[in-house]
This record gives C-alpha cells, sequence and structure tokens, in this order.
C-alpha cells in the first residue's frame, strides 16, 4: 500500500498545483484569455496528469501492488469528481467543445483556441508522467518506467468493434452532458463522474474508454499495434460521429447546420384562452332568433360623469352610444348592424336585449340618441 500512498500524493499535488495557477492566471489574464486558453491549458495537464498515473495503477497494481480493480474504479469516481468540481467551467475535451460549436453556444475562434490548449495541456501531462516515473519512488513506478519504453496499442479488439465501442461511449456522454447541463452543480457532478465510471468499467478492457480525442492522442497514437489511420477512425472520427448523432437526437436539429426541428414538435408554452361571449346563454339565443351577431371584445369604454360618449369600435361592434338619465347611471346603447341594444353603465358584466330593431330603425335610433344628447 506505500506505493498506492505516494499515488495519492502525486494526485494531491497535481490537482492543488493546477488549481493555483487557475486562480492567479483568473486575476492576471483577461477573462477571454483565461477561459479559451489557460484555463483549458490547466484543466487538461490536470485530467492527463492524474489519468496516466491512474492508468499505471489499473495496469501494475492488480499484480504489483496487491489491490483490485475495486479501488481504482473508486479513485476514478473520486478524481473526477475533484476534476469537475475545480476546473472553473473547462471543458477538458475536444469533443465537448465540438458539441457546443454544434449547438452553437460557442464562437469558432473560441472553439479552435480550446481544442488547441486542450491537445497541449494533454501533452505537458505525459511529459510530467514520464518525469516522474523516472524518480522511481516505488517498484510501482519502476516496473511503469521500463514498460513505457514500448507500450503496446490501447486497442484490444478489432477496429471497427474498437470504433463502434468509442462512438457508443461517446454518444452516451454526450447526453448525460446536455441533460444536467441546467440542474444543479453538485448533481451535475456526480452524474458525469458516474457516467465516466462506468462506461470506462464496461468498455474498458476493449478500448480503455477515453472518448477524448486529446487524452487519446496522447496514451497511444505512439504505441506499436495499429496504425496512425486505424487510431485516428477509433479515438477521432467515431466519436465525432457520435457527438453529431447525440446532439441531433437531443434537439431534434443540429443549429449550426439547420434550425428546423425534425423529430420534435414545437408546442408552445402557454395555451392561448379561446374567446368567450359575454352574453348570457339566454341572450345569446334571444339574439340569434333575430339574426345578431355576438357582440365580440372589440372595445371597451369608460364611463365617467354623464358625459355621452360615442366610440366606434372596429369588428363585429361599430358603434357604442351613451345616453344621459336622470339617475346617474347613463344606459349603454350597442348598434349594430342588425339592431340596437341598450345597457345601463353599471351593468357592464353582461349584456341583455332591450329592443331589436331593423337595421334602418337602429341607425336612425343612433342618430336621435346623438341629437337629443346635444
Amino acid at each position: 500500500m506505500a506505493g498506492l500512498n505516494v499515488s495519492f500524493g502525486y494526485f494531491f499535488a497535481v490537482v492543488a498545483l493546477c488549481e493555483v495557477i487557475r486562480r492567479i492566471s483568473k486575476k492576471l489574464l483577461p477573462l477571454k484569455v483565461y477561459s479559451s486558453l489557460l484555463v483549458e491549458l490547466a484543466s487538461c495537464f490536470q485530467l492527463g496528469a492524474c489519468w496516466f498515473e491512474l492508468q499505471m495503477l489499473v495496469i501494475i497494481g492488480p499484480w504489483g501492488g496487491g489491490f483490485g480493480m475495486d479501488v481504482v474504479m473508486t479513485l476514478l469516481f473520486l478524481l473526477y469528481s475533484i476534476h469537475e468540481a475545480t476546473f472553473d467551467g473547462a471543458e477538458a475535451n475536444p469533443l465537448v467543445t465540438v458539441q457546443g460549436l454544434l449547438r452553437s453556444n460557442c464562437a469558432a475562434l473560441s472553439g479552435i483556441l480550446k481544442i488547441s490548449a486542450q491537445f497541449g495541456g494533454m501533452h505537458l501531462a505525459k511529459a510530467a508522467a514520464k518525469l516522474y516515473w523516472s524518480w522511481e519512488l516505488t517498484d510501482l513506478h519502476l516496473i511503469q518506467n521500463m514498460m513505457d519504453m514500448d507500450c503496446s496499442s490501447a486497442i484490444q479488439t478489432s477496429v471497427s468493434q474498437a470504433a463502434f465501442v468509442e462512438a457508443a461511449c461517446a454518444f452516451l456522454f454526450h447526453l448525460v452532458v446536455m441533460r444536467f447541463e441546467g440542474v444543479a452543480f453538485g448533481y451535475r457532478i456526480l452524474a458525469k463522474a458516474l457516467t465516466i465510471s462506468v462506461l470506462v468499467h464496461i468498455a474498458g478492457p476493449y478500448t480503455t474508454a477515453l472518448f477524448n480525442p486529446a487524452l487519446a492522442s496522447s496514451v497511444t497514437f505512439h504505441c506499436s499495434g495499429n496504425t496512425l489511420s486505424e487510431y485516428m477512425i477509433v479515438y477521432w472520427l467515431s466519436p465525432f460521429i457520435a457527438t453529431i448523432l447525440a446532439v441531433f437526437l437531443f434537439n431534434g436539429n443540429i443549429p449550426l447546420l439547420f434550425c428546423k426541428n425534425l423529430l420534435y414538435s414545437q408546442r408552445t408554452k402557454y395555451k392561448i384562452p379561446k374567446g368567450k361571449s359575454t352574453l348570457d346563454p339566454e341572450e345569446n339565443k334571444a339574439i340569434n332568433r333575430h339574426g345578431q351577431r355576438t357582440p365580440g371584445r372589440g372595445a371597451q369604454e369608460m364611463i365617467t360623469g354623464q358625459k355621452k360618449k360615442t366610440v366606434a369600435v372596429t369588428g363585429s361592434a361599430p358603434l357604442l352610444l351613451v345616453t344621459p338619465t336622470p339617475s346617474g347611471n347613463a344606459p349603454l346603447r350597442y348598434a349594430g348592424d342588425d339592431g340596437i341594444f341598450t345597457k345601463r353603465s353599471d351593468q357592464f358584466s353582461s349584456w341583455s336585449e332591450d329592443s331589436v330593431l331593423p337595421p334602418e330603425a337602429a341607425a336612425d335610433n343612433a342618430s336621435n340618441s346623438l341629437a337629443g344628447g346635444n
């Protein structure tokens, strides 16, 4: 267990160093430079440096350190939880950056800078891990230092099967990332760490379950066993296609390419209430018997004092007439195409039929009411 304690100290030192770099650079550098370059560089260095040490424990630990895969998987879950909590918004994965570009959440120049910083951080982490192993602080590091001189490919199956495994891992990972991007920070950390741990446990024996092009290029591209084109198909092309499919399945479209939703129908969030007549059922029947249309909500009139007002209304209610009365409550007279209806101004909640006149008489009555008010 002494070798495992040394690895714990290494993990702590790497995370602490990268956190100090992030905090200092955030205060000194412009926000765009920090968010596009340095935070990605530091976070990818942290991820890669911890991954190389963890991979060493996976390969040598069971027979050289005396601990099983349960210890390694627990370490993997804890490390990814720490990474997500300390990355300060860094994506640390070119596929996640590509996902943001496809969803129009990231500018093209910013995406290119992020991806460049991610690859640079991973290769710096590889160099730092080799330097650390060369110190041979434990027997595990001594063995790893000798094995690293002639590494073997991480692909332990056929190229087609390996490409399918990496694509499936990337597809599921991106669905989880997009599904939990709006939830609370703690739940998002646990969801991503748990997803990565499960995928690594299931797909690790086949391709090491990297689904990170920057990490894969520093882990296995230089190893013998497969050609560069085969590595690129498995660790670059297939995860990239899976990312496109995940975005399309989640959104129903790819905003960078087209906006029309091809999978899901667009429904309004709020229901629009249907218009209802303000007439009572009996009043509607009485008006319909005389061929009068139900008055719409064309306009409302505020009556102050006993002044007579005439309001022209568009729609089914062409004219509203108000005539003063001795009681102080002016009746409201509705002059429609087929007749006149009156209602007292203190009873606007519903219309009642006062008299129904033919269109000619309705027009004469409306003119007399205006003349009488003057």
